[in-house]
């Protein structure tokens, strides 16, 4: 009997976060920032960078951002969301981030293309994820 309960929770689990990845994908981002919505306006991919800039972790995440958007050539650009700016608190719960660092991808058409786990995200995580997004 609780094997069966163990299985039956396991796939609400997985039908839930399949539900999140779908809704994610293709949902217009909002544009809550003046820095975002220029990003946005740029036709371009956008990492959207949800940090503390006192934060080591978020500073670590920054380093390997510059460093896959000198290697890429601007081919996206990068927005933003400082948790210690007032103006950018409306970002925050607009991507419904509660961790940092966080990062959402956005796609050239201003739609939400993937939201990251909470955490570093590799240099090859970040690059694979841009090379798969239109």
């Amino acid at each position: 009997m609780r094997k069966l309960a163990v299985i039956i929770s396991s796939l609400v689990l997985l039908s839930i976060a399949a539900g999140c990845q779908s809704a994610t994908q293709n949902t217009p981002a909002p544009r809550s920032t003046a820095d975002i919505g220029r990003a946005i306006d740029s036709g371009k991919k956008t990492v959207v960078f949800f940090l503390n800039p006192q934060g080591v972790p978020c500073g670590q995440q920054n380093e390997i951002l510059k460093q896959l958007y000198q290697d890429k050539a601007g081919d996206f650009t990068i927005a933003y969301a400082s948790a210690i700016n007032p103006a950018d608190e409306k970002a925050f719960y607009d991507y419904g981030i509660r961790s940092l660092p966080s990062l959402v991808l956005l796609d050239s058409k201003g739609n939400v293309s993937r939201h990251f786990p909470p955490g570093i995200q590799s240099y090859d995580t970040l690059a694979q994820a841009l090379k798969e997004t239109p």
